[in-house]
């Protein structure tokens, strides 16, 4: 059996996964910094698998993503939301699906 080198972040529950079905898999506990660097990489994954397919099950990946960085930045998941609805304040949100054509240079 071949090994596939992957050195990505990966949900607490997928090593236990991979054994269950009776393969190996080696897996280690990075620091904070490292795993934020591999989480950053991991939203770009993400969103790479919802463009592709689109999908509420890929958003809820995306969003467990963003909760992790969130955690390891030292900021909520509240925050996010309070920063959310500031922006959506000052510069609207998407309910309207405009799409800007052209404007000045």
């Amino acid at each position: 059996m071949s090994t596939v080198i992957y050195n990505k972040a990966v949900r607490d529950l997928i090593p236990d996964i991979i054994r269950a079905t009776g393969k190996e898999c080696v897996v280690e506990q990075v620091a904070p910094e490292e795993f934020l660097a591999l989480l950053r990489e991991k939203l770009a994954e993400e969103v790479a698998e919802y463009q592709a397919a689109p999908s509420v099950e890929e958003l809820a990946d995306i969003v467990e993503v963003i909760r992790s960085i969130l955690y390891l930045e030292g900021a909520s998941w509240e925050q996010l939301e309070e920063l959310r609805v500031r922006k959506a304040v000052k510069r609207g949100a998407f309910a309207e699906r405009l799409v800007l054509k052209s404007a000045d240079a």
